[in-house]
């Protein structure tokens, strides 16, 4: 047996990062949950494809608007606080829901405020999340780490969405909510059993110029950069999750289950890249392999856009949710790797933007598109606009393309790239 398999399981010897794995399971679990219960709630109560997109935009503006002091709070004070206390905000907008459900509201502007609530909290849970990791197990597992983290995350997201359908099917939104509130608080346990405190990372005072500096170290680092905003306008153009409701009911004729079958299919997946990817390292040429994977999930989503077919649906949204996965592990990979501490969650907090504007942003434009040309050609053309950034990013970004081992990349900045010194600011 090879030693790189034979290490594979090393980082669950550390108790914190067990624990931790266990909280964002709980977790994503319980977002899954109720985003299968509030699309199709929301698409049946509206018929409407730019209310779907609505429910991205409400989490997106307030994450946009909170996400950099979301990082600069996760810099000073102890990351794990920050995660319990945002996880409870999360336990009350699932209860939130749940008073919707069983009240029997008809106003979907109720949905609405829940999910910017929703999308305040996530501003500062997800730095804090990102930050957390590299303080749980030592910097020679931190690779596994992150492949271990996405592969968590992964599953849920398979199993979140299927058990959501079921649920949904069976005791309609109401059951669907209270599982999520039940996943909601098991999170708050879990993270309160961390050992682990973080303390503060940085010293430096609060001011609009560290508020920023996060901004700063992305733009100086080229392989941050490019790996961030291909990653941004490839999802931002070619995400079709807020219009599977809309797939599912009118375009292959299934119900809630073939929705959560549906939004499963893109993370099983990610799911067995991810596997693969903890126990197989990326290796050479990773630079090559995510412009390769980004078009796959592009060339998968243009498949996806024109099937008429439920099961070559599911295939390619798996196919899709596999090549992206190759481009999660490459930008986190780098992210942490090239981040010193004080910096994480202010960096993170960058990328979660980008991410942030990549999904809910995404669902949004899918949606207002979808109302206007319909669902098919909305996802075609977000397919092919995919694949134009691919070729750009290639040709603007020569430096990640070239990126051979990512270990070694992101621990020697290319020159002209700038180390921490070039955005600590004077005290």
């Amino acid at each position: 047996m090879s030693s790189s398999a034979s290490a594979a399981p090393s980082v669950f010897r550390h108790r914190d990062f067990r624990l931790y794995q266990l909280a964002r399971l709980c977790a994503v679990l319980a977002v899954q949950i109720e985003s299968v219960a509030i699309g199709w709630q929301v698409y049946e109560l509206t018929g409407s494809a730019l209310a779907l997109g609505y429910t991205g935009l409400a989490q997106f503006l307030p994450f946009l608007a909170f996400s950099l002091l979301g990082g600069q709070v996760a810099d000073r004070v102890d990351r794990r606080a920050i995660l319990a206390v945002c996880q409870g905000v999360m336990l009350l907008c699932s209860l939130l829901l749940l008073t919707f459900s069983l009240g029997h509201i008809q106003d979907v502007r109720f949905v609405y405020g829940v999910l910017v609530l929703f999308g305040t909290a996530r501003a500062f849970y997800a730095p804090a999340g990102s930050a957390i990791t590299a303080h749980l197990v030592p910097t020679e597992d931190l690779s596994r780490a992150i492949a271990v983290n996405s592969t968590t995350w992964q599953v849920a997201t398979i199993a979140g969405p299927a058990v959501g359908g079921v649920l949904y099917a069976w005791a309609g939104a109401t059951g669907s909510y209270i599982g999520s509130a039940a996943l909601c608080a098991l999170t708050v346990v879990w993270i309160l059993s961390l050992k682990v405190r973080t303390g503060s990372a940085s010293s430096e005072s609060f001011s609009v110029s560290t508020l920023l500096a996060g901004f700063r170290f992305v733009r100086r680092q080229r392989l941050l950069l490019g790996s961030i905003t291909l990653d941004l306008f490839a999802v931002l153009l070619g995400g079709a999750v807020a219009l599977l409701p809309m797939y599912a009911k009118d375009v292959l004729h299934t119900g809630p289950w073939g929705l959560g079958l549906l939004r499963s299919a893109s993370a099983a997946g990610a799911a067995l890249v991810a596997v693969v990817l903890a126990v197989r390292p990326l290796g050479g040429r990773a630079g090559w392999k995510m412009f390769v994977s980004v078009a796959v999930f592009g060339a998968a989503t243009l498949v996806f856009g024109v099937s008429r077919s439920l099961p070559l649906s599911v295939l390619a949204l798996a196919v899709a949710g596999a090549a992206d996965m190759v481009s999660v592990v490459v930008r986190s990979t780098l992210e942490l790797m090239a981040t010193p501490d004080e910096m994480r969650g202010r960096v993170g907090a960058v990328n979660m933007m980008c991410v942030g504007a990549s999904n809910e942003l995404g669902e949004f434009r899918a949606g207002a598109f979808a109302e206007h040309v319909g669902a098919v050609p909305a996802v075609v053309a977000g397919a092919v606009g995919t694949l134009v950034v691919v070729a750009l990013w290639a040709w603007a970004f020569p430096e990640l393309r070239r990126v051979d081992h990512l270990e070694d990349a992101a621990r020697q900045p290319l020159p002209g790239d700038a180390g921490p010194e070039a955005v600590s600011t004077p005290s």
